[in-house]
């Protein structure tokens, strides 16, 4: 069955001389892999460097439910984001985006509305000229919505825990050892109620988004069996040492 969907590069692999495995975020399935041929004429279309990860693409494909390796029949560049690949920050946090996304929506099939947040998100961030240091915060925490495990903020009073394993505030300590004290807890309910024009209004200095940085992650961690550790994750903490 042919099928055309918009899709979002997450993760390239060179497979042999002349091929990739691409791993990518679509519309239409949700999580794709796909095998490409790349040909080596400098007047191909199909072209190395439109596999870059967080790229936005067109894609024609044959879907056959027996493989788990679909085979690109056209590709097309959607629209390009130019400020990705040319701002270090932007870069750095890029990366880091696509690298969560790979594991954070392993499972996901046809999820257009997760598919939709995404895309829109990398749109709104190469568009953007400063103001954007909680970018990766608000979008992580803010996707766990999409992927099932949205922290339930309504019920929120100062003072409160978080309890991490039921993703809700409380105002006693829960029964296990993954919950948040109050201080972190406060942080992430504000972290919660912010959106991407609004984010710069919480002001944090490098160890308090380093922090929130690690309980988000952890957050994952707990809902998602077998989320790694990012090998992007360091990189991305250096970034906001100076």
């Amino acid at each position: 069955m042919m099928i055309k969907t918009n899709g979002i590069v997450l993760r390239t692999v060179k497979y042999g001389d002349a091929s990739l495995v691409v791993d990518m975020l679509s519309e239409q399935c949700g999580r794709m892999a796909f095998m490409v041929r790349i040909p080596k004429s400098g007047k191909a279309k199909i072209r190395r460097n439109m596999f870059q990860p967080l790229t936005l693409l067109e894609v024609d494909f044959d879907m056959r439910q027996q493989t788990s390796l679909q085979r690109i029949r056209d590709v097309r560049l959607l629209e390009p984001l130019p400020s990705l690949l040319l701002n270090p920050y932007k870069m750095t946090i890029g990366l880091f985006i696509a690298e969560f996304l790979l594991y954070a929506t392993r499972d996901e099939q046809d999820n257009v509305l997760l598919y939709k947040y995404v895309e829109n998100s990398l749109r709104w961030l190469d568009g953007v000229q400063d103001k954007f240091a909680n970018f990766h915060l608000v979008f992580m925490i803010r996707l766990s919505r999409f992927v099932g495990f949205l922290p339930l903020t309504e019920d929120y009073h100062e003072g409160d825990y978080f309890d991490m394993l039921n993703g809700c505030f409380c105002e006693n300590v829960p029964s296990h050892i993954h919950f948040l004290m109050p201080e972190d807890a406060a942080k992430i309910g504000l972290l919660m109620r912010l959106d991407y024009p609004t984010m710069h209004l919480c002001v944090m200095t490098r160890n308090e988004r380093d922090r929130c940085l690690d309980v988000i992650l952890e957050y994952y961690r707990l809902h998602i069996p077998g989320f790694p550790e990012l090998k992007s994750y360091p990189i991305l903490k250096e970034l906001y040492k100076a």
